[in-house]
């Protein structure tokens, strides 16, 4: 399976009727791998910031998130492999794994629940195949 039909089939998925607003799959070295059309252009510092948040839990709690110019204010996570952020009626979800983050952008009427279990059980099945 190609990295852009995970992308396609398994994040950008009808979930009770609703859908993630943008989703990748990008290396931790900042490589896209796949993504959705309305992913944001994002900055190289800005995935260097979200490694650093993995590495240093709290890192990003002080000046919130950023991805493609947009600040997300970090609510909780699971340390070390789960980032979850808020902005107004949405938010994002960053699961970590050995090789990869993958991104979730949701807004309502998706809840952060349904964006965070789409992310993450993508995460855990790469994480499970050593990616």
């Amino acid at each position: 399976m190609s990295w852009q039909s995970y992308v396609d089939e398994h994040l950008m998925c009808d979930i009770e009727g609703h859908r993630l607003s943008a989703a990748a799959i990008i290396g931790h070295d900042g490589s896209v791998w796949a993504q959705s059309e309305s992913f944001p252009q994002f900055k190289s510092e800005e995935i260097n910031g979200i490694m650093q948040d993995f590495a240093e839990p709290g890192h990003l709690a002080p000046t919130g998130l950023f991805l493609g110019g947009t600040k997300y204010m970090v609510i909780q996570g699971e340390q070390g492999s789960v980032i979850r952020g808020k902005k107004g009626t949405g938010g994002i979800t960053i699961k970590k794994t050995n090789q990869a983050l993958i991104f979730g952008l949701y807004e309502e009427p998706m809840t952060p629940g349904q964006c965070n279990m789409v992310v993450e059980r993508l995460g855990d099945y790469l994480v499970e195949q050593g990616l």
